[in-house]
């Protein structure tokens, strides 16, 4: 991502707004002590120009940069010059490829378009001056919008609001006793980090309070344990490991991959991606549990893409065939990095973690290719010896499985 934004740096987005200014508004950068008028002497299409519209593009710009979504969206109400400036394509690309590495999660609903940004600028810049001259609007991206909808601190405002009546069906379903959701925690993150998320889930009750231990293993792979959300909702995570515990300690010491007893290896497909089958076992969990946690190693250098993501198929195609059951990817590292960038910037203006320790889980999507899955689907950034990120995502998870959460 840092080579992309090499590649498209700060320069083109000012050449484009400089060009579109010159053209649309050429006296907004011109403003001097002969050119200013009283008010009663300015007719209407020639209105006083404001400072901050008499100010450099490249100044105009940094003003951008350090402004939140929303801050921005109310400069370009303030006048029809600003409306047109914040609307520039290439501003909001850049702060795509510059933001998204810090988005602590996505989905299925807000994962931007990657595609667009790998494709090349059209004749060397794109820019808003040549949409309005009347071009081809509806093959170029909308860089704005993508951000808009993939930008944590938006995408609460793209929320459909909650119809009056689902408060009073609220209250009538809290007192129709429901099952317990059921879920089947699996993945590389589990076995290879050097913090164990799920022995630090199991002694973290301040986090998630253990409600219940079953005394039984499923054919010694994993068991079920039962924890309490927000104190009211119980659910239960049935852990799936990929052997037994003497050989996943061995493999993660030595740094080796081990057999993976929950897969069968089929072959590959025409395209020569891997085809696996769950073990009958595990196809058995998969058919009866709500959704799924694949716990990802989101650690720079680790990971096979194509193998995780032909597992993950495996596992959710598995589940008699139901495209709706959902799936939470768990984007874990073992700790924070202690290296933290102070920044002002367009998503945030508070302390946030340095992404180069970890993979961003816009990339993590696509490394395991979950936007091809039917299924509805999240990535969340989580921390195993802080357990943060993890509630955001069991929120999300028990959301997608029909229940309601009240309290927020």
């Amino acid at each position: 991502m840092a080579g992309k934004i090499q590649q498209f740096n700060e320069s083109a987005v000012i050449r484009s707004l400089k060009r579109f200014r010159d053209r649309y508004f050429p006296n907004a950068g011109k403003v001097g002590s002969d050119d200013v008028k009283p008010v009663a002497e300015s007719g209407e299409d020639d209105p006083p120009l404001s400072f901050l519209d008499s100010l450099p593009v490249d100044v105009q710009f940094l003003v951008m940069t350090l402004l939140s979504p929303a801050d921005i969206c109310r400069l370009g109400a303030t006048s029809q010059y600003w409306r047109a400036m914040v609307r520039d394509q290439l501003l909001w690309r850049y702060f795509l490829l510059r933001d998204m590495p810090y988005w602590p999660s996505i989905d299925h609903v807000t994962m931007p378009q990657l595609e667009s940004l790998d494709a090349p600028l059209s004749s060397g810049d794109e820019s808003l001056e040549d949409g309005e001259e009347g071009g081809d609007e509806e093959s170029k991206d909308d860089y704005m919008a993508e951000y808009l909808k993939g930008c944590p601190a938006c995408r609460q405002r793209w929320l459909p609001p909650r119809p009056p009546y689902e408060a009073v069906t609220s209250f009538l379903q809290s007192l129709v006793p429901s099952s317990e959701p059921r879920y089947a925690m699996f993945g590389p993150g589990m076995e290879q980090l050097d913090v164990s998320m799920v022995t630090r889930l199991m002694h973290a009750p301040d986090v998630l309070p253990v409600a219940g231990i079953p005394q039984r293993q499923i054919n010694g792979v994993g068991s079920g344990i039962s924890y309490t959300f927000n104190n009211q909702h119980k659910f239960n995570i049935l852990t799936l490991y990929s052997t037994n515990r003497a050989e996943r300690e061995r493999a993660r010491v030595e740094q080796q991959s081990v057999s993976n007893k929950l897969f069968t290896f089929e072959g590959t497909d025409q395209s020569g991606f891997p085809i696996f089958s769950p073990a009958p076992h595990v196809q058995e969990v998969c058919q009866v549990v709500d959704g799924f946690i694949y716990v990802a190693n989101a650690e720079r250098g680790r990971g096979e893409a194509e193998l995780e993501a032909a597992q993950i198929r495996a596992v959710v195609s598995s589940a008699w065939g139901s495209t709706s059951r959902p799936l939470l990817v768990l984007s874990c590292v073992s700790r924070e990095d202690p290296e933290v960038v102070r920044t002002t910037s367009l998503g945030s203006s508070s302390s946030r973690t340095r992404a180069k320790c970890r993979t961003p889980c816009v990339d993590m999507a696509k490394r395991l290719s979950l936007p091809q899955l039917p299924n509805p689907w999240m990535v969340q950034d989580t921390v195993a010896e802080s357990l943060s990120g993890l509630l955001d995502g069991i929120s999300w998870l028990l959301r997608c499985s029909g229940v309601k959460l009240y309290s927020s």
